[in-house]
């Protein structure tokens, strides 16, 4: 019987394993009201936050049970004295101990084509406690350093916590780390000490998700502008170091809906991903990991 050689056979593997293929495919789809489009889903400490932009931007908690969202009937309104503050919801950066920011897009006119973007400064225990703005809104930051829109998460690297945001169009995009205490009290995220690197990324980014554990940054995505998903699966160390994404994987599915959200439960392969329809807007989905 010829015997393999073993440096051939570990080249062999390493390749297997590089190259190893991601897969994801829905389980189950839903549908949950009172979020008008829904923009996101945020997983804190066992609970589920899924907001959007109804009459006014909003948000609501849920508890997973099996393959269901129960709705916890708390309901948080992004408004001050009963004025819409934060009315396009886009990215919630929560990490314990650090501040909290809440991404806003503030319509520049009427067609919808012109946009600015905003982070959002919160007291997130009292927003929580109290289910207003009213005396939680500590600053609010224009976010002129980015291209197109802005989604903030919290990411880690090196040791450290920084809030990451992506842009949404289909040139020059990034995905940029702020210093979060710098944020916290600039007016501006293009003032000094407040960018830390930033590294060039695939279009239409909706939002971002962080899995700490394995370094790993989610690129939510649509394949073409507002249609059909995509999840990018990228090395957030090695995208920094070398300026451009390192894609580890893609995933596609054939929905052709927005998709806006996407948040691992506490199983490493189960996920939750919602879109801006007003129907089937939120599924369960199985991941598969080879190699």
């Amino acid at each position: 019987m010829k015997v393999l050689n073993p440096i051939l056979v570990l080249i062999v593997m390493f390749f297997v394993a590089r190259y190893s293929k991601t897969d994801g495919k829905i389980t189950k789809t839903i549908t949950i009201d009172s979020l008008g489009a829904c923009q996101g889903i945020s997983k804190q400490n066992r609970k589920y936050f899924l907001y959007g932009d109804r009459e006014v931007g909003v948000m609501r908690e849920y508890k997973l049970q099996k393959d269901s969202l129960i709705y916890e009937h708390k309901e948080y309104q992004f408004t001050i004295k009963g004025k819409n503050i934060i009315k396009h919801p886009t990215g919630i950066a929560y990490q314990k101990g650090l501040p909290t920011f809440v991404g806003n897009s503030v319509k520049q006119n009427a067609a919808g084509t012109l946009w600015k973007a905003e982070i959002n400064c919160i007291n997130w225990s009292g927003f929580l406690k109290s289910r207003k703005l009213d005396g939680n809104l500590l600053k609010t930051i224009e976010d002129d350093a980015c291209i197109q829109g802005t989604r903030p998460e919290y990411v880690n690297y090196k040791g450290h916590w920084y809030v990451a945001t992506a842009d949404y169009g289909n040139k020059a995009n990034e995905v940029r780390l702020y210093n979060p205490e710098a944020l916290s009290r600039a007016n501006k995220t293009s003032e000094k000490g407040v960018l830390f690197k930033k590294f060039t990324c695939s279009p239409w980014v909706q939002n971002l998700h962080f899995i700490a554990n394995k370094g790993i940054l989610v690129l939510i995505q649509n394949q073409i502008e507002g249609r059909k998903w995509r999840f990018t699966f990228i090395d957030l160390e090695k995208s920094l170091t070398k300026g451009q994404e390192v894609v580890l994987d893609v995933v596609d599915t054939d929905k052709s809906d927005e998709l806006e959200g996407f948040t691992f439960t506490d199983k490493a392969d189960k996920g939750i991903a919602v879109s801006s329809s007003r129907k089937n807007n939120v599924s369960f989905m199985a991941f598969t990991f080879s190699g």
